[in-house]
């Protein structure tokens, strides 16, 4: 009861939100995540942590399959969300470094499927992808500055 009223939690309601969390984020389609990462879901604030588990999502590669994800035989719609919930990602102000980080392995991982993409429905994914990902590193690099000054103005 305190714990509402102060807002004080303590950690393992912490672990055990980011865990119900991760559970139900790796049960999530794409439509979902988006829904998500806009903000637009009502059990779920969106959250750094989040964020972070999508992006390992659709980096990592399935165990049991030996896949990605996003594979070059899906259906361009699935592709295409998966782009725009790139874009949505990293136009979020809920990314750090790990972020930037997760969305180069996901150019990395994509960069084919991209390409094909773009070549057979004349789109430009491919520089929208690295143009989002140039604003998000800005954005980080902006933050880092502020921290600094803050740091700077605070001692």
């Amino acid at each position: 009861m305190f714990a509402k009223i102060f807002g004080k939690k303590n950690k393992s309601q912490d672990e055990q939100t980011d865990s119900h969390l991760i559970e139900k984020i790796l049960k999530m389609n794409l439509t979902e995540m988006r829904s998500y990462v806009k903000n637009s879901m009502k059990d779920f604030k969106v959250s750094v942590d989040g964020i972070n588990e999508i992006m390992k999502k659709l980096t990592s590669l399935d165990e049991k399959t030996q896949t990605y994800y996003i594979k070059s035989d899906d259906m361009d719609v699935k592709k295409k969300k998966a782009f725009d919930l790139f874009i949505a990602i990293l136009s979020s102000k809920q990314i750090d470094i790990q972020t930037i980080e997760l969305a180069q392995k996901f150019l990395e991982n994509y960069k084919e499927i991209v390409d094909d993409f773009d070549t057979r429905n004349k789109q430009i994914y491919a520089s929208k992808l690295a143009d989002t990902l140039n604003t998000a590193i800005n954005t980080i690099n902006q933050y880092v500055q502020l921290q600094k000054k803050m740091n700077v103005l605070g001692k």
